[in-house]
């Protein structure tokens, strides 16, 4: 029973299993989303995707519809969480001011020693 226990509790379990929660969860959101950014784009076409649309007799409407699907959740994706997660990273999480690289110490070590010569 520890070795259940410890595994339950070890590493990133639960963290990882509430990223996958919430990362189901925000599909859904973002593919309604989707679904309704086409029904404002069928309006303007006359229809919700371009299934009907043909080019020298080949459907090529499926793969417009994916690619306009893709480009608006790729959009919201990283509007809505690439941006706020940098800024937040950011913000919270800044980098730590780094000093001289060590080319530039042994350089400057090199330069004291000669003038003191």
């Amino acid at each position: 029973m520890d070795g259940f226990k410890n595994f339950l509790l070890r590493g990133n379990l639960v963290e990882i299993a509430v990223g996958l929660i919430m990362a189901t969860s925000f599909a859904l959101v973002v593919s309604t989303f989707t679904d309704v950014l086409m029904g404002f784009i069928g309006k303007a076409g006359g229809q919700p995707n371009f299934d009907e649309v043909t080019l020298a007799g080949v459907a090529v409407g499926p793969f417009i519809t994916a690619v306009v699907s893709f480009v608006i959740l790729a959009a919201i994706v990283y509007f809505l969480v690439v941006v706020p997660y940098t800024k937040a990273k950011e913000r919270y999480f800044p980098e730590e001011l780094s000093g001289p690289s060590e080319v530039e110490l042994l350089t400057e070590i090199r330069d004291s020693l000669a003038s003191r010569s």
